[in-house]
């Protein structure tokens, strides 16, 4: 089965500079460890601002789990990048740890977007789990380096039973989807999902 291409798109959509950006890009992201399906390129029609964006959705593959989206939105000579909104793929009001800008001409500014990408998923991405029973009752995706997290979730049915009496005496429905990981204590596993280990 051929594989499919990283940012793909149709060349008729692009100007000259953007389908010089697509090419650099698409050529880099060809060593990353993604599927090139997570890859996407938008022409400036269909995106937010009306420029080319370029973005990767990363995941966790194991629990099928989308975490984080960022992306580079070029309007032909510099790019503006961070986290995205994960639906209409907006910046955010204010930039965020994983914020870059460059400018030049395209190739250039293809290459260092390509390395601020590699960076990103170079980070040491782990998923912190707290189990009972053999179960999963909270788990945490953060950034092992700097304790930095992505996303969390909890399932106060699962959890153990002296916890789920503390969330009834303090009216707390099902965890409301957040963790207390100071209260919870280290986790009973930690996964790694991506990025850097301390042994490579």
């Amino acid at each position: 089965m051929e594989k499919a291409p990283f940012f793909e798109h149709e060349t008729d959509d692009l100007s000259p500079a953007q389908r010089e950006f697509a090419a650099v890009l698409a050529a880099r992201a060809s060593t990353w460890p993604v599927d090139p399906l997570s890859t996407v390129l938008l022409p400036a029609r269909h995106t937010p601002y009306r420029e080319l964006l370029a973005y990767l959705d990363i995941d966790d593959p194991e629990r099928n789990q989308g975490l984080l989206t960022i992306g580079a939105h070029f309007d032909g000579t510099a790019v503006r990048a961070d986290r995205l909104h994960n639906q209409d793929f907006t910046l955010p009001d204010a930039p965020t740890e994983f914020t870059f800008t460059a400018a030049g001409d395209p190739a250039d500014t293809a290459s260092r977007t390509a390395t601020w990408f590699e960076a990103v998923l170079a980070q040491p991405l782990v998923r912190c789990e707290w189990l009972h029973d053999g179960k999963v009752y909270a788990l945490r995706y953060e950034y092992a380096d700097n304790g930095q997290g992505l996303s969390e979730g909890f399932e106060t049915p699962l959890a153990p039973p002296e916890l789920q009496r503390r969330f009834a005496a303090e009216g707390v429905d099902r965890g409301r989807g957040r963790i207390n990981r100071p209260f919870l204590g280290e986790p009973s596993r930690v996964v790694h999902v991506r990025g850097v280990t301390a042994t490579q």
